[in-house]
């Protein structure tokens, strides 16, 4: 569980290295994970709602019962500009206390995926929090902040695995030319996580279980405009970069929200 590399990375128009201030992790946590509890798939349940200081909890939900919880929806079809990759209603489910989304081969042969959205629920600025696991490799796997109004960039995404089980990456996507910033972790992704973003007027904060491994103060790179949460799966097969081999799923304890307040 503990972090062994970080390698931090500034790409195309006007990335700078220097822009990234790579946070060690601290011998205590000190942002959210949750609360111990026995009862949950994760053996924690979501954070208090004064665990964050100076925010207060807006939104939190345990995935209980068999239905995905209200404000939330599925994919479904094949993504803008990559036809590679087909997302169906059916690849998301929600039981035993916790949301998996599974991608598998489809009927007709071809690998389908799962991915939700809190469409229309935004914010600008405030703070997010994912306890997740992945239960194999092959997809692309992503927890993100992405734009209510559907434009593109930017893009903040604070847990993409790749096609890994073995590394993750927060990345923000800022400008023309996809110009972004990323750092990459090595984490075992099939064990339970808390991952989340602080995301305020100056700052970019990426946590993992509680310790911080990642900030942006570049006000530039820092979006300004209401994001909503994402979580999904995708492939991409055609470049052989995350094209499984065998059905695997992305599995969700729950995710708590905090705003300013």
């Amino acid at each position: 569980m503990a972090l062994s590399t970080l390698v931090a990375t500034s790409a195309s128009a006007g990335g700078r290295t220097g822009d990234v201030r790579k946070a060690p992790l601290s011998p205590r946590a000190t942002f959210p994970v949750g609360v111990r509890s026995a009862l949950e798939p994760s053996g924690m349940s979501p954070p208090t709602a004064t665990a964050l200081s100076g925010y207060r909890l807006s939104y939190v939900t345990d995935f209980v019962g068999r239905a995905l919880p209200k404000g939330w929806g599925k994919f479904n079809g094949v993504p803008n500009g990559d036809d590679q990759n087909r997302w169906a209603p059916s690849h998301v489910t929600v039981g035993s206390g916790m949301m998996r989304l599974i991608t598998s081969r489809g009927a007709t042969g071809s690998w389908v995926a799962g991915g939700v959205s809190q469409f229309g629920v935004g914010h600008t600025y405030g703070a997010y929090f994912v306890r997740s696991r992945v239960t194999g490799p092959g997809p692309d796997q992503n927890e993100m902040l992405w734009p209510v109004a559907h434009v593109w960039p930017p893009e903040v995404d604070f847990n993409e695995t790749g096609y890994s089980t073995t590394s993750t990456s927060w990345t923000v996507h800022y400008g023309h030319g996809n110009a972004f910033m990323q750092e990459t972790g090595t984490f075992a992704m099939t064990r339970w996580h808390t991952w989340g973003v602080i995301w305020t007027p100056t700052s970019l904060t990426f946590t993992m279980d509680g310790h911080s491994w990642g900030r942006i103060t570049n006000t530039r790179v820092i979006p300004h405009i209401k994001m909503s949460l994402d979580i999904q799966q995708q492939v991409w097969c055609q470049p052989n970069y995350a094209c499984p081999t065998r059905a695997s799923a992305l599995e969700i304890d729950w995710v708590a929200e905090y705003v300013r307040g």
